[in-house]
């Protein structure tokens, strides 16, 4: 009978400390789980911060601004345009072409 209570003894230490590294194991999994829905907030906020930020500095009257300031580009006029010809591979083809109201000949 001893033997059969030893048996048993030791079935019984074995099963809590399976019981207590289980345990632990969900603790720590738990944890790492916590800290990484934290982190995924952390992100998404991040991330909603840039896409602001983007539509912000995409806008058309930015864009505008920075071509005539930076790139010194200006707004299309009939005066400045440019018109090539079919065919034509003379250099006054590409001259600017206007007369005094603007317009191509």
């Amino acid at each position: 009978m001893t033997r059969v209570n030893l048996m048993l003894l030791l079935a019984v230490l074995a099963s809590a400390l399976y019981l207590v590294r289980v345990q632990y194991e969900s603790r720590r999994l738990t944890t790492e789980l916590d800290r990484a829905k934290d982190r995924a907030q952390e992100l998404q906020t991040e991330h909603d911060r840039l896409d602001l930020e983007r539509r912000a500095l995409g806008t058309p009257l930015r864009v505008e601004k920075l071509a005539r300031e930076q790139l010194q580009m200006r707004t299309v006029t009939p005066a400045i345009t440019q018109y090539a010809r079919m065919g034509d591979t003379s250099a006054s083809a590409n001259a600017p072409v206007s007369d005094k109201q603007g317009t191509p000949p």
